[in-house]
């Protein structure tokens, strides 16, 4: 597949770090799942994370909402220590949107009701909300299908809607999980397409993770591998393809991004 960027953001010296890892470690019962790890993502940065099954890249969203907490390490967003903010601070606080890779909307909603419903909870002005609803619903071309149950859309159609629910709120930071997965080649590549629209047009900081590590390595600016509870390697997409710490863990030799 094309690369989809027109450009990838190559120094970010100049712009702010809005989430970082500090020697964040954390264990399942006697399983560690990360081991001291420490990374930065910059304010207005696509950022992707790639490893096998169970190495983590869930489990650093779960930490980033406070849905888990570490056992060892900060987690700092926007500069400042976040263990103290419960989830539903937390997500209002520092302006974190989640999309998860299974549901996120309410199956026998209308996906216009859908809206309705996280619109009342995330906006306190009542008469914003229908405004924020018509936005996203054109945004995201939603119109013909908004009086239809979410349980009846397409799957591009319902992953279109959980990012529109995600970004009701209009966050800073867009958490994606797994967002390429059981996706046709079209509606990939319709998703990396409103990816990239979100950064250069709303100025969103997006973090991926994701199996799919060339539809994932077409549309962010830095990737990294974790494997073994580790950080392996951490580059630009065309310098991470090369790294062989990343070919040893996740790529293997014959891997390349077209």
């Amino acid at each position: 597949m094309a690369i989809i960027k027109k450009f990838r953001i190559k120094s970010f010296k100049n712009l702010n770090t809005i989430i970082e890892f500090k020697n964040v470690s954390l264990s399942y019962g006697n399983r560690l799942i990360l081991d001291n790890i420490s990374f930065k993502i910059n304010e207005g940065q696509i950022f992707g994370m790639l490893g096998p099954n169970g190495v983590g890249k869930s489990t650093i969203f779960n930490l980033i909402t406070g849905l888990i907490s570490p056992k060892h390490g900060k987690i700092l967003i926007n500069g400042q220590d976040t263990s103290q903010f419960p989830v539903y601070l937390r997500t209002k606080e520092f302006k974190v949107g989640y999309v998860p890779q299974y549901g996120g909307y309410f199956n026998d909603m209308t996906l216009n009701d859908n809206l309705k419903a996280i619109s009342e909870i995330v906006i306190d002005n009542k008469n914003l909300r229908q405004e924020r609803i018509d936005f996203l619903l054109s945004k995201f071309e939603l119109e013909n299908v908004k009086n239809i149950k979410a349980k009846f859309l397409s799957g591009g159609q319902k992953k279109k809607l959980v990012i529109a629910l995600s970004l009701m709120s209009n966050p800073k930071v867009l958490l994606l999980d797994e967002c390429f997965a059981a996706l046709d080649v079209l509606t990939i590549k319709m998703l990396q397409e409103i990816i990239v629209n979100l950064q250069q047009e709303n100025k969103i900081t997006i973090c991926i993770c994701d199996h799919q590590a060339r539809d994932l390595l077409a549309c962010v600016d830095i990737a990294m591998i974790l494997s073994n509870c580790k950080i392996v390697a951490q580059d630009t997409p065309s310098n991470l393809v090369k790294n062989i710490n990343a070919k040893n863990a996740y790529f293997g030799e014959s891997f390349k991004i077209n």
